[in-house]
C-alpha cells in the first residue's frame, strides 16, 4: 500500500471527511531536503470534515497528525495542511 493510500485510509477512518484530497507533491521538491528518489515525502492535504467544527488551527492540525500515528508521520518529510469545515 502507498502512503498516500495509508494517508487515506487514516483520515476517511478518523475524520469522516465529506471531502479528502492527498496530492503527492514530492516531485516538485527534488533536490530540496527530504525528498526522496520515488516520491511519496511531500504531501498536500485538503480535508474538509465537521469534526473541525469549533476547533482551532492548531487543534485541527493535531487532530490529522493524531489520526496519520507518529509510524507514518515519521515516514514523511513534509505535509501541507488545508483544513476545514464543509
Amino acid at each position: 500500500m502507498s502512503k498516500a493510500d495509508e494517508i487515506r485510509s487514516k483520515l476517511e477512518a478518523a475524520l469522516a471527511p465529506s471531502e479528502l484530497d492527498v496530492v503527492d507533491d514530492s516531485e516538485s521538491h527534488r533536490g530540496h531536503g527530504g525528498y526522496q528518489e520515488g516520491g511519496e515525502s511531500h504531501y498536500n492535504l485538503r480535508i474538509r470534515s465537521d469534526v473541525f467544527a469549533g476547533k482551532t488551527r492548531i487543534a485541527r492540525h493535531r487532530m490529522v497528525h493524531s489520526a496519520l500515528g507518529p509510524e507514518l508521520i515519521g515516514r514523511i518529510h513534509a505535509l501541507a495542511l488545508d483544513l476545514d469545515t464543509p
